[in-house]
């Protein structure tokens, strides 16, 4: 049985997810909390496999609930919030990027339109994510105090994290011209921490695909940019990229290379059971540029990126990977690298410099 606690603090929403976890014989609901302070009790008491966790509670809030649960008795957490348009959202990925595992939309009953869907997710997603080692994290220092470790996640280029030396940087037959990137579970946490790094002049464009909950999109490009040097901004069909622009893939469509540096978003049907699909990305990136484009592949469950991160490596492209000790779910790129689809597999802090590392070699062949 998978233990479950909801923190929640509308007892509507606790009784409804209460109903619809209890629906799958394999999980049960311990015990309930109606707002941070109460839930962080309550894990302590409990110890559940999984938590449930709403943004928005009177007295604690999720994010500060996230926090204390990973300093004193880590344990998976999803963040299920019904503020998908509203200025909750950052306070949501902060979560993320306090050790939650993923963010989903909560049902608001079971009359709803997409209310199956939404409840199919949820339940794959607390099975799948109870199953996950999560770690401590250090206790933050008191208010006012900042340790020498502790680097700001943004401002200046002076502030923003060192660049350390790549493990290895493959070698290129052709200049780069793009880089793709897929992630899903985990994914909002690893984009943090690699594209905070990429300096403002980063010489070539970046497509992403993230699988995320609906709704939430906007919400976490806005939450990077406030990280990042660079620009970053959901794709628009026939959109000619620019050097030094990220792009993600919209909302329930494939972003796809239809040519060369031209962007088109597609309702073609879903691949590995996602849409947008990191595999109709990378395949399309591979009939467009051949060797001139690097794939990479990050945390995610699923095998979504494999098959496409074969084709740029076919094509004579680059193709990394991120590790397991870094992934927060080790399946896509388990997939790909099984597959043989991968060049070269990397912690996930040597992405970034691993990409610039490559952009280099490319100015100086």
């Amino acid at each position: 049985m998978i233990r479950v606690l909801i923190v929640d603090d509308s007892a509507t929403a606790r009784l409804l997810l209460t109903r619809l976890l209890t629906s799958d014989p394999d999980i049960e609901v311990v015990g309930t909390a109606n707002d941070g302070a109460e839930g962080v009790a309550r894990a302590l008491e409990l110890r559940p496999n999984l938590i449930t966790m709403d943004i928005r509670m009177p007295r604690m809030d999720g994010l500060e609930a996230t926090r204390r649960i990973m300093e004193q008795i880590p344990t998976p957490i999803i963040v299920v919030s019904a503020s998908v348009d509203s200025a909750d959202l950052p306070i949501t990925f902060s979560a993320i990027q306090a050790g939650a595992l993923e963010v989903l939309e909560k049902p608001v009953g079971f009359g709803a339109q997409n209310f199956e869907a939404l409840r199919q997710r949820l339940l794959l997603t607390v099975k799948l994510m109870a199953e996950v080692m999560v770690v401590r994290r250090r206790p933050r220092p008191p208010t006012g105090t900042l340790p020498a470790s502790s680097a700001p996640h943004y401002g200046p280029p002076a502030e923003r994290p060192r660049v350390t030396q790549p493990l290895h940087i493959p070698s290129l037959s052709q200049p780069l011209a793009l880089v793709a990137i897929g992630a899903s579970t985990g994914g909002p946490s690893a984009l943090a921490t690699l594209l905070k790094v990429l300096p403002a002049d980063f010489p070539v464009p970046i497509a992403i695909v993230q699988h995320i909950a609906s709704g939430f999109l906007p919400g976490l490009v806005t939450w990077l940019q406030t990280m990042c040097a660079l620009s970053l901004k959901v794709a628009q069909e026939g959109e000619l990229m620019a050097p030094g622009q990220v792009y993600f893939a919209p909302e329930d469509r494939h972003l796809v290379l239809s040519a060369r540096g031209m962007l088109s978003a597609s309702y073609a049907p879903a691949v590995s059971h996602v849409r947008p699909s990191a595999t109709v990305l990378f395949k399309s990136a591979a009939a467009a540029y051949g060797p001139e484009v690097a794939g990479v592949l990050l945390t995610g469950m699923g095998d979504d990126g494999a098959e496409g991160l074969k084709a740029i490596r076919e094509a004579g492209g680059t193709t990394l990977a991120q590790d397991e000790a870094t992934s927060v779910v080790y399946g896509m790129p388990r997939a790909a690298v099984e597959l043989g689809a991968v060049s070269v597999v990397l912690p996930l802090e040597r992405m970034a410099p691993t990409m610039i590392a490559l952009t280099r070699s490319a100015r100086q062949s």
